[in-house]
């Protein structure tokens, strides 16, 4: 049955939906009660167990090993968000960007509120990659760049700017962040991005149809649904959709958000 690749966009899509709200409600509850720096030291585990998930998988192409492996990059890449989002890894850059600065200093502002979350994102692709390039099973290895190259490209869509921006779940640690966003009809990277992931959702479900074995057709149609989602959430950016209604219902209210003095010096 978890060969069946209509199961496996299913399970992609819950463990989708089920890993963005749980760590909107961690971060949620964390934020309310300032206990952040704990929450990310006590989910560290989830971090070992992702690691432990993607380096004993490597060798099986069986149904098992390809989830594992995908679930195993999904709980790596949590830890990684988590960290983030309660504001334990992000940048160097806190403050406010003021709306007068000009787009090369919004720039450096925007890389400096993000620099050591893209850093980290950045080596543990690379480590990935080095450690896992050439096993028989690299699931999870697609599955952690496939989220990857999605969030550069969310990320570069939202400063460039985008008509739709939700900052509902952002917590008061990033207050700082919606000021380097910016409102507008349309950007020019926004159509190449739908472009790149409808192409890439297209190959994998390519994939789908060539793959040598029940597994490996399971692992194409895992990787399919998540970047059809990533796809979802780009649009996300400028249909008039309610997306934080799939999570507002489980979430507590949120933490006042605090004031971040703005900075006209730089990072």
């Amino acid at each position: 049955m978890l060969t069946d690749p209509w199961i496996a966009a299913l399970l992609a899509l819950f463990a989708w939906w089920f890993s963005t709200g749980l760590i909107l409600l961690v971060v949620r509850s964390a934020d309310r009660g300032n206990r952040s720096l704990a929450v990310t030291l006590l989910a560290l585990p989830v971090l070992a167990l992702g690691a432990w998930g993607l380096w004993t998988s490597q060798t099986r192409l069986d149904a098992g090993g390809v989830y594992l492996a995908f679930l195993s990059a999904l709980a790596i890449w949590g830890w990684i968000e988590l960290a983030f989002l309660a504001g334990v890894v992000t940048g160097p850059n806190t403050h406010i960007c003021p709306s007068t600065s000009p787009g090369w200093e919004r720039f450096l502002r925007a890389w400096g509120t993000i620099a050591y979350h893209e850093i980290v994102l950045v080596f543990s692709l690379i480590a990935m990659w080095l450690a896992l390039h050439g096993a028989a099973n690299m699931f999870g290895v697609w599955t952690f760049a496939v989220l990857f190259f999605a969030r550069v490209s969310a990320k570069l869509n939202l400063f460039l700017g985008v008509p739709k921006i939700n900052t509902e779940f952002l917590p008061s640690a990033l207050s700082h962040l919606p000021s380097h966003f910016r409102i507008a009809p349309m950007n020019a990277l926004f159509p190449v991005s739908i472009t790149a992931l409808s192409f890439a959702t297209a190959c994998w479900l390519e994939r789908i149809y060539s793959a040598a074995s029940p597994a490996e057709t399971a692992g194409f149609a895992l990787l399919s649904a998540l970047t059809a989602l990533a796809l979802l959430e780009h649009w996300f950016m400028v249909l008039p959709l309610p997306d934080e209604k799939l999570w507002r219902w489980m979430l507590p209210a949120p933490k006042q958000n605090q004031k971040t003095r703005e900075d006209a010096h730089g990072l």
